[in-house]
């Protein structure tokens, strides 16, 4: 079985390493039809460009987008800077580079790569998902019986911040860099996939598709740990089953399939404030002019934020959503699940926590307010602040950095629910109402607790379990998921996820000390 292992290691790196090259490979050559019909479909009228990148670009051939891209970025700074000059806005071009680089390298790859769309799936994709079960399976041997699993975790450079977990953290970001404000260089890992693109939406595939798949793949095979790991305990296995099925059904395969039905991409489970540009004018107006199917998704949107979410919230806490239906959780929970032990629990990173969190959902409510009146007023600034400044800015800094670079990249540093913790919107909003208009709360059995100190280490939103635990006090936190995994790696069964009534959930214990002078008094009171 440890051989066995060993081959799916390799087999994986290989797929990896296979599909990091494709970032720098490949033959790309720009014909006049490829150029005219960019130009065309973009409607640009800068002589400068159209001249320029004719010159510059038509008809030469580029080992590696790279060289492409780089022509791309020149030709366009150049001529926008010469029509900002000549104050001849009309003409500027605001397609960002990286973006025409990603759509005219789209059109103009050759070779091996284009030509072998299945066989370099095989080799990246394939060798992936064959490598990661071979050495994910063979684990239903080496941990035995059923059971809790804790071994060794501080003792693998994987799980312990050592060079592997660097290694990872490095590639992470790296994807998420390249993912966000370089797509040009995504532009090979489009076609691996562009048969099953064009199978689902009828277009060919974007780097936007590319994630969305990535995502569903690496989910399916960490769940597959998951599966194995926490076999033992049926709630991780039906709620590992709850992400799966929203994250590949909800969040994938209907957004594809409406589009290729002439209807609008939408995800029906993404709420805002985690949604944040669904308040954004273009989607307002795209959604109203595509007719009733683009106003129901309108009225559902507004109804799941302001009626579906806190409603579900008050019955079964921000579970139902966080650790049940959200894709970034359901990314956390299986990918990130090796980490989790690496939240901080200290009171600075609580403090931290607190302010980050609500910031942003300030932020994002803020911005949505401004695009509201921006919309109904054709106002394009609010008291002298350009709305289309506040949403660039909150989509690179929030939506990308924090979201998906710090919040899946640093997976193996700081634990796999820093987005989440941190800078989720929508998981501030669904904590306010968890932590005061709630049934859910998690119920300790402080007499059976024996201080092991399990349910604080994989408590994956930073909360210090135990000392609720050693107290019988019920955990309420705003902060708790519900994962239920504290619960899952107890080993006495003192944690119990509970929706209750109202009564009695908060229950603050006082510690009463020997001398205390007070202590009868105290103990009247109760």
């Amino acid at each position: 079985m440890k051989t066995i292992k060993n081959i799916g290691l390799v087999i994986f790196l290989i797929g990896l390493a296979t599909f990091a090259s494709l970032t720098v490979i490949g033959t790309f050559k720009v014909t006049p039809e490829i150029v005219d019909d960019y130009l065309t479909a973009k409607n640009i009228q800068s002589e400068i460009f159209i001249n320029d990148i004719n010159n510059t670009l038509v008809n030469k051939e580029f080992n590696g987008i790279s060289g492409l891209a780089a022509v791309v970025s020149s030709t366009l700074e150049n001529a926008n800077a010469q029509h900002r000059k000549n104050k001849e806005y009309n003409k500027v071009i605001y397609t960002k580079p990286s973006d025409m680089a990603a759509e005219i390298g789209k059109k103009s790859g050759t070779g091996f790569i284009v030509e072998n769309k299945g066989l370099m799936w095989f080799f990246t994709f394939g060798f992936g998902i064959i490598g990661a079960l071979l050495f994910i399976v063979p684990n239903v041997i080496f941990l035995g019986k059923k059971g809790i699993k804790n071994d060794g975790i501080y003792h693998e450079n994987a799980t312990n911040r050592g060079w592997i977990a660097w290694l990872v953290f490095i590639f992470l970001v790296s994807f998420y860099i390249i993912l966000y404000f370089f797509s040009e260089y995504t532009v090979n890992w489009t076609y691996l996939v562009d048969p099953i693109s064009e199978s689902l939406s009828g277009n060919p595939a974007g780097h936007w598709f590319v994630y969305g798949f990535m995502y569903c793949v690496v989910m399916s095979v960490m769940a597959v740990r998951m599966y194995i790991k926490y076999r033992h305990n049926t709630y991780q296995m039906v709620r590992t089953t709850s992400v799966l099925f929203f994250q590949i059904v909800f969040a994938f395969l209907i957004p594809e399939i409406m589009v290729r039905l002439q209807m609008p991409y939408y995800d029906f489970k993404n709420a805002f404030p985690l949604d944040y540009d669904f308040f954004f004018q273009w989607n307002i107006k795209s959604l109203i002019n595509t007719g009733g199917i683009g106003l129901f998704i309108l009225v559902w949107g507004i109804v799941l934020t302001l009626v579906i979410v806190p409603v579900m919230v008050y019955f079964f806490g921000k579970r139902w959503y966080c650790s049940w239906v959200c894709g970034c959780g359901g990314l956390a929970e299986t990918l990130g699940d090796p980490y989790r032990q690496h939240s901080s629990k200290s009171l600075f990173s609580w403090k931290v926590e607190r302010w980050l969190v609500h910031l942003v959902l300030v932020f994002a409510v803020a911005m949505t307010a401004m695009t509201l009146y921006s919309f109904f007023t054709d106002a394009n600034t609010v008291l002298g602040i350009k709305t289309q400044t506040v949403q660039n800015s909150y989509s690179i800094l929030i939506g990308a950095v924090f979201a998906g670079v710090i919040g899946t990249g640093f997976y193996p540093i700081f634990g796999n629910r820093v987005w989440c913790r941190f800078g989720c919107p929508l998981a501030a909003y669904l904590g306010f109402v968890q932590r005061f208009k709630s049934r859910f709360r998690i119920t300790t059995n402080g007499g059976q607790c024996i201080s092991c100190g399990n349910c604080s280490t994989y408590c994956e939103q930073g909360i210090d379990v135990r000392a609720y635990a050693q107290k019988g006090e019920n955990i309420v936190r705003s902060s708790c998921v519900g994962c239920g995994v504290c619960s899952a790696v107890c080993p006495r069964g003192v944690l119990k996820l509970e929706n209750g009534p109202e009564e009695g959930r908060i229950n603050p214990t006082q510690v009463l000390l020997g001398n205390d002078v007070d202590l009868m008094d105290l103990v009247n009171k109760k």
